[in-house]
C-alpha cells in the first residue's frame, strides 16, 4: 500500500502549473455520450477519476484513447449498452452523470446508486426530479436506478438546493430534448459554464450558465468538437495555502483568477499577499499567518472543496478562527487526524473552532478523503517531525503529479 512521507520543507519558491480541472472534466466526459461523432479534448488531467469514467463509458462500447499526455480522444459512435457495470460505477459518484447522457441518446439507462468520497449526504433525488419532469419514467430497486423515456420533452425545474451534479445531469439530458427546458436555481459553478461551452461547442443551444437560470433549447442532435478544459481553480487553491503556510513565494500558472476570488480574498484577509495576473497568480507568505473566519457556500461563495486546506492553515495562525461548513454536513473527518498532528480544533456542529498553534507535529495520519488528505499533505509541510499520509488514493483521485510539484518548489515529500 503507498503512502505519502511529508517532512518539515523550506519555504516554497518556484512556478507550478496548474491542471485542466478535474470537475469540469467528468461531466464533459459524459457529455461525449450524447454524440455518435468524434470528441477531442485537451488539458484533460490524468487522474484515477478520470480513468475510471473513461473505463465506465469502454464498457458501454465508446472508444477512448488518449492521444497525448492530456488529449483524449472519444468516439460514442458504437454505443452498444445503456447500463454501467457496478463494479465501475461504485468507484466514484461523478459516474453517475451518465444518467442524462445515456437516456437522452438511448431512451433508458441503468445506473447503480453512486459511490466516492464519504464527505456527508449527497442525495440524488434532484436528479431524478429534474430528469422525470423530462418525461423520464424512473423506477428505484436492488440498488439501481432504470430509467426510461420514449421521448424527452423540455420542462421549466427548480432545484431544491443548486447542484452542481443535478443541473449537469439535466442540462445534457435537456440539450436532445424536445423543447425549451428552464432550470432554476441551478447551481452557477465555473465547471457548469464549461459544460455548457462544451454543449454549445457541439451544437446545443443553451443560454444563462452561469447565473441561476439556465434555458436550453433541445436540438436533434448534436455533433462532435474540439474543447479545452478550464483549469482546476481548487488545486489552484491548495498550492495558493501550501505557499502561504510555507511562508513561500510560488507563481501559479494556468488559472482563471475569475474563479479563485474567494480564495485570494480570504488568502489576502489572512495578511498573505497575492498578486493576479492575466493567467496566473503570485502568493507571497507573511509570518505570522492572521486567523480568519470562513464560511463554505456554493459558488460563488467560498468552496467546500478548500475547506480542509484552509483549516490547516488556520491550525498555525495568529489568532482564533470559526470555519463553518454549510454544504456537506459529514465534511469534518480531518479534524481528528489533524488533531493528532497538534492543531487545536473543537467542533461545534457545523462550526470547527480554531485555536492556532506556533508548529504541528508530523504523526501517521490517514487520508479520509479527498481535500482532506491534501489537508494533511500541507500540514506536514511545516511540522516537525515526518508525516505518514495513508490511504492516498483519495488524494490521487484529484490531483496530477502532487508529489513531484510540490518537490519542485522545495517541498520535502515523497511516495513509498
Amino acid at each position: 500500500m503507498s503512502k505519502i512521507i511529508v517532512k518539515k520543507s523550506p519555504s516554497l519558491k518556484g512556478t507550478v502549473r496548474i491542471s485542466g480541472s478535474k470537475n469540469s472534466t467528468l461531466p464533459i466526459i459524459a457529455a461525449s455520450l450524447l454524440t455518435d461523432k468524434c470528441c477531442i479534448l485537451k488539458d484533460v488531467p490524468k487522474l484515477m477519476d478520470v480513468e475510471v469514467i473513461c473505463q465506465v463509458l469502454a464498457s458501454l462500447g465508446v472508444k477512448v484513447k488518449w492521444l497525448s499526455n492530456d488529449s483524449l480522444e472519444i468516439n460514442s459512435a458504437l454505443l452498444l449498452k445503456s447500463e454501467a457495470p457496478y463494479e465501475l460505477m461504485r468507484k466514484m459518484r461523478a459516474s453517475f452523470l451518465i444518467l442524462g447522457p445515456l437516456l437522452a441518446r438511448k431512451g433508458k439507462a441503468r445506473v447503480s446508486l453512486p459511490g466516492g468520497c464519504a464527505i456527508g449526504s449527497r442525495p440524488i433525488d434532484l436528479h431524478l426530479k429534474g430528469l422525470k419532469a423530462l418525461g423520464a419514467n424512473i423506477t428505484l430497486g436492488h440498488g439501481y436506478i432504470d430509467a426510461k423515456a420514449d421521448k424527452l420533452v423540455g420542462s421549466r425545474i427548480y432545484m431544491d438546493f443548486p447542484s452542481v451534479g443535478a443541473t449537469e445531469n439535466v442540462m445534457m439530458a435537456a440539450s436532445l430534448a424536445q423543447g425549451e427546458t428552464i432550470i432554476e436555481n441551478a447551481a452557477q459553478e465555473p465547471e457548469i459554464v464549461d459544460l455548457a461551452n462544451y454543449l454549445s461547442n457541439m451544437g446545443a443551444k443553451i443560454n444563462g450558465a452561469g447565473t441561476n437560470t439556465i434555458r436550453i433549447n433541445g436540438v436533434s442532435e448534436l455533433k462532435g468538437c474540439t474543447h479545452t478544459i478550464i483549469p482546476d481553480r481548487i488545486e489552484a487553491g491548495t498550492y495558493m495555502v501550501a505557499a502561504a503556510i510555507t511562508n513561500g513565494d510560488v507563481i501559479i500558472q494556468n488559472v482563471l483568477t475569475s474563479h479563485i476570488k474567494p480564495i485570494i480574498a480570504k488568502l489576502r484577509e489572512a495578511d498573505v499577499k497575492v498578486i493576479e495576473g492575466t493567467d496566473e497568480v503570485r502568493v507571497i507568505g507573511n509570518n505570522p499567518i492572521k486567523a480568519v473566519d470562513v464560511k463554505t457556500l456554493p459558488y460563488p461563495g467560498f468552496p467546500t472543496d478548500m475547506q480542509a486546506q484552509f483549516m490547516a492553515l488556520m491550525g498555525v495562525a495568529k489568532g482564533t478562527s470559526v470555519i463553518v461548513e454549510t454544504v456537506f454536513e459529514n465534511r469534518f473527518m480531518h479534524v481528528n487526524e489533524l488533531r493528532r498532528m497538534g492543531a487545536a480544533i473543537k467542533i461545534d456542529g457545523r462550526s470547527a473552532i480554531i485555536e492556532g498553534t506556533k508548529e504541528l507535529t508530523g504523526a501517521p495520519v490517514k487520508a479520509t478523503d479527498l481535500r482532506a488528505g491534501v489537508a494533511l499533505i500541507i500540514a506536514g509541510l511545516v511540522s516537525s517531525e515526518s508525516t505518514e499520509i495513508t490511504d492516498i488514493y483519495h488524494i490521487d483521485r484529484g490531483y496530477v503529479n502532487i508529489e513531484q510539484k510540490l518537490s519542485n518548489l522545495g517541498a520535502n515529500i515523497f511516495r513509498v
